[in-house]
C-alpha cells in the first residue's frame, strides 16, 4: 500500500488504546450511525464498527476509498469517495455521531460545517492538533473566534493528548482528542446570529487591541460610543476580545 500523502495531511495512527479512547469518547450506542471523516487505513473504522449500527466513511483519497470496503466484508460500512466539505449531511439520520482523525489544515472548516449544518450531529469527537483543541475548549481570558463559534453550538471538553511519535509519519506537533457535545439549542438565537458574529469579528479584528479600539474600528463607531456600549454591560473598555464570555458578546449583539 502506498504511504501517506503529504498533500492530504495524512498521518496514520495505529495505537489501539488511543483508537479505543477516541471511540469511547463518542458514547456510541448499537443504534447509532457514525460519520467517520477521512478513515484512511481503517484502523479507527474497525473500532467504530464494533460499537455502531453502521458507519458512513467519507474519504477524499480515491485509492483508500476503493480499498476500504474489502477490509470489512459483511460489515455495515458505507464508503463515500468525496470531499467532506461537499458531502450532504442531510442524507444522514438524525442524531448521528461524528468521529474522525482529521488533517490539521481543514479542522476549522470541518467544525464550522458540522456545527452550523441543518442536520447537526449529536456529538463530534475529533483527534486534532493539540493547540487547536485547546483553543476550542478555551475559557474567557484566552478566547478566540474559533472558541466562540464552537461553544455557542456545543459544550466542548478535552480528551487525551496523543504524542506525535504514535503517528506514521510523525507530525510536527502533538495531537489531542476534543469532544463537542451539541447543545439542544444554540446559545444565540437564529435572528441574532448575523449580528452576533458581526460584533465578535469586530472585537477580534485586532485582538491585541483594547476593546474600545477594536470595536470602534470594526463597527465604524467612535471610541467614545464604544466605551459607552461596553460600560453599559459592565465590560471594561480596557479588556481585550479574548477576555469576554459568550454572554458578554450576546449582550453587546442585542444592543448594537
Amino acid at each position: 500500500m502506498a504511504g501517506p500523502k503529504k498533500s492530504l495531511g495524512q498521518h496514520w495512527l495505529k495505537d489501539r488504546d488511543v483508537l479505543a479512547h477516541i471511540a469511547d469518547e463518542a458514547h456510541i450506542t448499537p443504534e447509532d450511525t457514525v460519520l467517520e471523516i477521512g478513515p484512511g487505513l481503517g484502523t479507527l473504522t474497525s473500532e467504530l464498527l464494533r460499537r455502531a449500527k453502521n458507519v458512513v466513511a467519507v474519504e477524499l483519497d480515491e485509492d483508500l476509498a476503493r480499498k476500504l470496503p474489502g477490509q470489512f466484508p459483511g460489515k455495515p460500512l458505507e464508503v463515500v469517495n468525496q470531499d467532506i466539505l461537499t458531502f450532504d449531511l442531510r442524507a444522514l439520520p438524525e442524531n448521528y455521531v461524528v468521529v474522525a482523525n482529521v488533517p490539521y489544515y481543514i479542522t476549522s472548516k470541518i467544525i464550522q460545517l458540522l456545527t452550523t449544518a441543518t442536520n447537526k450531529p449529536r456529538a463530534i469527537v475529533l483527534l486534532i492538533q493539540k493547540e487547536v483543541a485547546e483553543r476550542l475548549a478555551a475559557e474567557p481570558g484566552d478566547m478566540s473566534i474559533l472558541a466562540v463559534s464552537a461553544q455557542i453550538f456545543a459544550k466542548v471538553r478535552l480528551g487525551d493528548v496523543v504524542p506525535a511519535a504514535l503517528f506514521t509519519p510523525p507530525p510536527k506537533v502533538d495531537s489531542q482528542v476534543v469532544i463537542l457535545e451539541m447543545r439542544e439549542e444554540p446559545l444565540v438565537e437564529a435572528d441574532l446570529e448575523k449580528q452576533f458574529f458581526r460584533i465578535v469579528k469586530a472585537g477580534f479584528v485586532a485582538k491585541r487591541k483594547k476593546l474600545r479600539s477594536s470595536l470602534s474600528s470594526g463597527l465604524h463607531i467612535s471610541k467614545q460610543d464604544a466605551e459607552v456600549l461596553l460600560q453599559k454591560h459592565g465590560i471594561s473598555p480596557d479588556n481585550r476580545a479574548e477576555d469576554l464570555t459568550i454572554q458578554d458578546w450576546l449582550a453587546l449583539a442585542r444592543d448594537v
